[in-house]
């Protein structure tokens, strides 16, 4: 079993930045391929980010391409999200997830999740 614990989320206005974190903990984190997805209010839960278990290769929805970054830290068990030149459009609640063996864009690709943290943008 793999645990994540998200944080970072909040209310921010258009233009302004958000680093969301996720801690994991139970097996050995730099096995697992991670990523960040998002779902808003009546819509389906979207990829917005992914990155494979060394940080050779990322992923970034094409919505959010140029303005957030992904990032992780193995030694602090940690995946991060640098979000710059937030939109109301990007108001929803993140989510962190694992990986084993594959780095998807699918929901049905990631078999651990955390409870996800809320983002809102004012406008």
């Amino acid at each position: 079993q793999v645990q994540l614990v998200e944080s970072g989320g909040g209310l921010v206005q258009a233009g302004g930045s958000l680093r969301l974190s996720c801690a994991a903990s139970g097996r050995t984190f730099s096995n697992y391929h991670m990523a960040w997805f998002r779902q808003a209010p009546g819509k389906e839960r979207e990829v917005v980010s992914t990155i494979s278990w060394s940080s050779e290769w990322k992923y970034y929805a094409s919505s959010v391409k140029g303005r957030f970054t992904i990032s992780r830290d193995n030694a602090k068990n940690t995946v991060y999200l640098q979000m710059n030149s937030l939109e109301p459009e990007d108001t929803a609640i993140y989510y962190c997830a694992a990986n084993r063996f594959r780095a998807g864009v699918s929901v049905a690709s990631y078999e651990y999740w955390g409870q996800g943290t809320q983002v809102t943008v004012s406008s």
